[in-house]
Formats: structure tokens, C-alpha cells, sequence
């Protein structure tokens, strides 16, 4: 079967089932998805030297005509290696290549290659250790470098993209009119997928980027459009806007911030429309996110509204029940928690309630979306944390219900740049303010040299009657310097915490032990918690005033931010205190930053400019499409041009149904799934 683009990858000629596997493993099955393997780096072939010139122990690019190739050798262990002998026409070098026989065999003596290796040797004799090489006929000097997986090499993946591309010359598609090119200065498609594969120069290199970047932006922008009008068809929810809610507001055992009943009144008025409200509800640690969600699940009860509340961990899920519970049950409003380490006698009888309508709140992990969950009117979905669930398990929770009205929490200040990637489909409330009488945690950075002293400190604070966390990257030792809870928490109580009370929690516990743990903390039983970030996401316990985190250069400033929130949520002084011996500027600029500030907005600024929107959340949990060229962090120009294109597109074609915009809608729908914008 001849190979076309979007045929199997096996069927692209030199590919094969082997290789065809081994593509897959990066994600790659056909030719198209191939060329969409972007570069990750380049090699400048036009920058070579003479072997008399060569920098010893140093990368160089070299001339070098091969004269004698030498039989393979096998060593122990089945390793192979190749060597050839070369000359740049005045000086010899050895050619060396370990386990590479076939890369070796496409060496032939007498040719003539530029080749990018590490030199090593001395003055009278050099080698070259296993090079990249081009044939010095080649007219593009600036080579690709791809993320590689065993089996496949630089030179394979080179040699099957330029198939890949000629297969799409054959079959040419343009996903962008003539007129948004010339508008927003583009490339066409085809040339910037040859310039970013084989470049005719820099500046080519940088417009081809420009171009795919600029697609990337668009697709991803009229993704979440196409998501949010889904999700814009009436609903059988819409609740009454007579319904007072003044008395619940001021029965509670607090005032709310401006913010918050901002928070609210918008809540309110999207559930009194005919179409779903969609909204992300963000603030900072502490900010009384529950708060808000608990008058909105009064307003839906009032209305005789189901809420369901999901949470990603059965710690947090405990916690929201707790909150709720204590806000909303002096009202007459029923909360019930339903979570997968349940009995199934329990489960059963949960579930008979909610399908009865005898539940007004129902909070609990992803337990609440399983098939056997029957609601009798699901009217309102509130989802914690949402980057932890993906926005299909978002979706499969909204389908509980008759089109429900959706509410999303996070306590991960996002900046609004990536916001409006990641929550494109939403509107945003954003609660800035802290509660009356929340303190700001003051925040040190030491080195180990200091540890002693600074757990001289939490005794004194243990003292005092508080309570403190020790957070470590690890649960077990391993080959790495990184603390282990497990070991770490032995060897602290028989020197720095002996005689105080402490208690291990981590991932790989029981959800029954790990609830028995934070019980037995919440209640003062436990004066110390050494734990993983376990506890990074909403445990709530105002007696702990300290916290001390190992190794705090592994973690990511969002996440510290995250972990230092566990503190500070009484009316006591409190204190984080960061220990890490990582003394790279890098490092040391990021402990300056949490030094500095507690704004959770601005340190998820800083987190975004230094690590990127890849790693942000880390593992794409947030379940859209990876970015592989788009920089958010440096594009917003380019972001905010896509925005405006993908705007003008949709309001004159708003299912991208015109002959000319029916190439982009199959790269959109390639890029979600066809489940989530249908």
C-alpha cells in the first residue's frame, strides 16, 4: 500500500514494523505526525575547522574524507565498535562509532562528510567519537536534531522527514487563508515546515517558528471556542433570581472580602441564565474559595438544585465536607461525602439517598462520576483543583446532569496568559484578597548548615503549643542525595525532634491511614507531620505554624507556594523555612522570589517565566493539547494575534464548515479529542 500523510507510519518506504514501533513510542503514527516532530535543537555545518584546529575534549565540526574503513570489533558485554580512517586532505583523524553498525555502514570510503563530534586525542594523533555526519553535497548546512528513543537515530529520523515532506508536496494543504497570511506577515504552511526541519538560514529557521507557533495558538484558541459554544446550550437548570441568599451570607461566622461577594454575585447571576454557567473561581491559598462555593450550593439548594463537588485526593475531599458541612447544615441543606474507600454497604446506601434527592451536597473524589451515581436533578458541578482531573473527566462529571451549571476551583494562582490557554473555555472570577486576620508567612531560605538551628526554632514554636510540617521530596532512599520521609522521619526523632510527637504521610499509604494520620494532626494528638506534598492541596489545620521543606530546590515555585499555604490559617504567627544546599543562580533566584512575596499571582508569574507553560502543571494533568512550539511565556504578542484571528474566523464561519477553513478543522479536531468538542 503506497504511504500517504496521514497513512500508518510503517508505511512511509525505510520505515518498516520496527521502526514503526519505535516511532510510536514518541508519539508518532503516521508521516504526518512525523512532521510535526519539531527540531529540538540544530547543527551548524557551516562552521567546520581543520583537524589541526579542532578543540581537544570539545564538540567540533570537522571536513572529512573517509579512506579506510576497519572490520567492526566485538568487545565483552556485546558491544561493537566501528572505526574508519579519515583525512581533511592535510591532516588524518580515526573515525570511532560505538554499537551503531548500521550508521557505520553508510559510511563509504573515499565520500566526503561534515561531521559534528567530540574530538579527543592529543597534538599528534585525534578522534572522532561517534559523529553526526551529512554528506558534504548536501545544500543545507543547518542540520535538525530531534528527541531521539533506542533504535532510532538523528540520521533516520532526517532521512524518513524529508520523505514525509516530499509526501506532502505531493498532496499540498494550507490550513490558513491567503488574506490572514498577508494580514498577520505568515509563511505558507509547507515552506515553514521545510525551514523548520532543514533551514535555509537563521532568519528562516526563526519565521518558520513564527508561522507554527502562530498555528499552534490559533488551533488550541478556536479548540476551547468550539468547547465553550458546546457548552453553551440551554439548561434545564436555570435557577430564580428572587431566591435570597442574605440570610445564609450573614449567618456565617465571618464577613467576606469584597472579592468573595463579587465571587458570588457573579455565580448567581450566571446560574440565573437559560444557558450552563462555565466559570473558573481562583485564589490564592486561604482566599475563602469554599466560602463562595458553599452560597452557591445554598443558592442551588434553595432552588431545589442538586450540587456535586469533586475533589481530586479523599484528604481534600474530607476537608470540603467538613467546610461545607459546618456552613451549610444549620440551614436545612444536606451535604453527604461519597469516596472510593467507602465500604460498599455505605456506597449503596449514599447513592439510594442522592438518586432519592434526599441530598442537597454531594462532595467526594472521582468516586461521584462512576455509572452507579444517580442524581435526581444535578444542577450545579463544582470541580477543586481542576488541572489534577483533565477536562474530560470535567466533562464526564457535567454529564451527570442536564447540561449543569459548572464551577471550577483552583487554589494555583494561574497568571491570566496561561488562564485563558487552559481555561479558555471559562469565564474567570479571581478572589485577590485574604480573609480579615490572615497574616502573611514569613518565609527564610538556609542551607544545611543551619538545619540544627532552624529546628531549634520549631521546638521553640512546639513549645509554644504549635504544630509544624517537615516536607521531602522522597518517600524511600534511593541512589539520590534526596531526603526520604520514611528515614528521615527515624532519624529526626531520635536527634532534632526527640521527645515531641511525630507521624509519617505519604502517597503510597491507605486512604484509611492517611485520613486516620491528618485526624489524629487536625486534633493535636500528632505535634509534628513529616510528610511528601501529600498535603499540598487543601488540608486545613490553624494549630500548624511551621513548616519546613527539604530539598525545596526540587520543587517548582507554584508548588512551594502550594506546600507554604498549609501554614498560616489561624491567627498565629507563621513561618516557612526553605532548606536546600542547590546554590545555582538559578535556584538561589527562585528562593529570592519566595523570600520575597507571598502574592501567590506573582509567584505563579515568575514560575511560568522560568519553567515554562510545559512543566507548569507538570504531566499535561490539565488535559489539553501539550504546546510543542508555542512559548506563552514569550509569545503573548503572537497569542494575542491568534486570539484575535481565531475570534474573526469563528464569528464568519462558526463551525469552520467553509471549503477553506475545512484543513484547520481537521488539525483542531487532531489536536481535542472529537469527544470534548463534539
Amino acid at each position: 500500500m503506497p504511504a500517504n500523510l496521514f497513512s500508518e507510519i510503517e508505511y512511509l518506504k525505510g520505515v518498516g514494523k520496527a521502526r514503526g514501533e519505535k516511532y510510536r513510542k514518541l508519539g508518532i503514527g503516521s508521516p504526518y505526525e512525523l512532521i510535526y516532530h519539531i527540531p529540538r535543537a540544530y547543527l551548524d555545518f557551516r562552521t567546520h575547522v581543520p583537524v589541526c584546529q579542532a578543540q581537544i575534549n570539545e564538540y567540533n565540526v570537522l571536513r572529512l574524507t573517509v579512506f579506510r574503513k576497519l572490520s567492526p570489533q566485538r568487545i565483552k558485554g556485546g558491544l561493537v565498535i566501528c572505526k574508519a580512517a579519515a583525512t581533511d586532505g592535510i591532516d588524518d583523524i580515526l573515525i570511532v562509532v560505538y554499537n551503531n553498525v548500521y550508521g557505520f555502514q553508510a559510511l563509504k570510503e573515499g565520500e566526503t562528510y561534515y561531521m559534528y563530534g567530540k574530538v579527543s586525542g592529543n597534538f599528534l594523533r585525534k578522534e572522532i567519537s561517534a559523529p553526526v555526519y551529512i554528506s558534504a553535497q548536501e545544500k543545507v548546512l543547518i542540520q535538525p536534531v530531534y528527541r531521539l528513543t533506542q533504535g532510532l537515530s538523528v540520521n533516520m529520523i532526517r532521512s524518513n522527514m524529508k520523505q514525509a515532506l516530499e509526501l506532502m508536496k505531493s498532496e499540498p494543504f494550507e490550513t490558513l487563508p491567503d488574506e490572514i497570511m498577508r494580514r498577520y506577515e505568515l509563511k505558507p504552511l509547507m515552506w515553514a515546515l521545510e525551514n523548520i526541519h532543514f533551514p535555509e538560514s537563521d532568519m528562516a529557521s526563526d519565521e518558520a517558528r513564527r508561522r507554527l507557533a502562530f498555528d499552534e495558538l490559533l488551533k488550541l484558541q478556536i479548540g476551547m471556542s468550539l468547547m465553550k459554544s458546546r457548552s453553551r446550550r440551554n439548561t434545564a437548570h436555570r435557577m430564580d433570581t428572587s431566591v435570597d441568599i442574605g440570610s445564609f451570607i450573614s449567618g456565617l461566622p465571618f464577613e467576606l472580602t469584597d472579592d468573595q461577594k463579587k465571587a458570588v454575585n457573579e455565580i448567581i447571576a450566571d446560574l440565573c441564565r437559560s444557558v450552563p454557567m462555565n466559570r473558573l473561581l481562583q485564589g490564592d491559598v486561604g482566599s475563602g474559595k469554599t466560602a463562595v462555593a458553599a452560597a452557591a450550593c445554598y443558592f442551588a439548594a434553595k432552588n431545589g438544585e442538586q450540587s456535586a463537588l469533586m475533589a481530586p485526593t479523599e484528604i481534600l475531599a474530607n476537608q470540603h465536607f467538613r467546610t461545607l458541612s459546618g456552613f451549610l447544615e444549620p440551614f436545612g441543606v444536606n451535604v453527604c461525602l461519597l469516596t472510593g474507600s467507602m465500604t460498599a454497604k455505605k456506597k449503596a446506601a449514599v447513592r439510594e439517598r442522592i438518586a432519592a434527592g434526599e441530598i442537597d451536597v454531594v462532595v467526594g473524589t472521582h468516586a461521584i462520576i462512576q455509572k452507579d451515581v444517580e442524581y435526581s436533578s444535578l444542577g450545579l458541578v463544582i470541580t477543586d483543583e481542576q488541572h489534577r482531573f483533565g477536562v474530560a473527566q470535567r466533562a464526564a462529571l457535567a454529564e451527570k446532569g442536564d447540561a449543569p451549571h459548572k464551577l471550577v476551583m483552583s487554589a494555583t494562582p494561574i497568571p491570566r496568559t496561561l488562564a485563558l490557554i487552559i481555561y479558555g473555555d471559562l469565564d474567570i472570577s479571581a478572589i485577590t484578597q485574604l480573609p480579615e486576620g490572615r497574616k502573611p508567612v514569613q518565609t527564610y531560605a538556609v542551607t544545611g548548615k543551619l538545619r540544627h538551628r532552624a529546628f531549634g526554632f520549631v521546638r521553640s514554636r512546639l513549645d509554644e503549643g504549635r504544630q509544624a510540617y517537615v516536607v521531602c521530596p522522597m518517600i524511600e532512599d534511593s541512589e539520590s542525595e534526596l531526603f526520604a520521609v520514611k528515614s528521615y522521619a527515624k532519624n529526626a526523632a531520635d536527634s532534632d525532634l526527640k521527645g515531641y510527637t511525630t507521624a509519617l504521610l505519604h502517597g503510597k499509604m491507605s486512604a484509611a491511614e492517611k485520613d486516620r494520620t491528618m485526624k489524629s494532626f487536625r486534633d493535636g494528638e500528632i505535634q509534628v507531620l513529616i510528610c511528601t506534598t501529600v498535603v499540598e492541596v487543601g488540608v486545613d489545620v490553624p494549630n500548624a505554624a511551621v513548616m519546613v521543606i527539604e530539598n525545596a530546590e526540587r520543587f517548582g515555585l507554584s508548588q512551594l507556594h502550594q506546600l507554604r499555604g498549609r501554614v498560616g490559617r489561624g491567627q498565629f504567627e507563621s513561618t516557612c523555612i526553605l532548606i536546600t544546599d542547590n546554590t545555582s543562580e538559578e535556584c538561589v533566584k527562585r528562593m529570592k522570589i519566595m523570600s520575597s512575596t507571598t502574592d501567590g499571582f506573582k509567584i505563579s508569574e515568575e514560575d511560568l517565566k522560568m519553567r515554562g507553560p510545559g512543566d507548569f502543571f507538570g504531566n499535561a494533568q490539565h488535559g489539553l493539547p501539550p504546546l510543542k512550539i508555542a512559548d506563552i511565556a514569550c509569545n503573548m504578542e503572537l497569542m494575542n494575534k491568534a486570539q484575535s484571528c481565531a475570534r474573526e474566523l469563528l464569528e464568519n464561519d462558526p463551525d469552520l464548515s467553509k471549503p477553506q477553513n475545512r484543513a484547520l478543522k481537521m488539525d483542531v479536531l487532531r489536536l481535542f479529542s472529537r469527544e470534548i468538542i463534539g
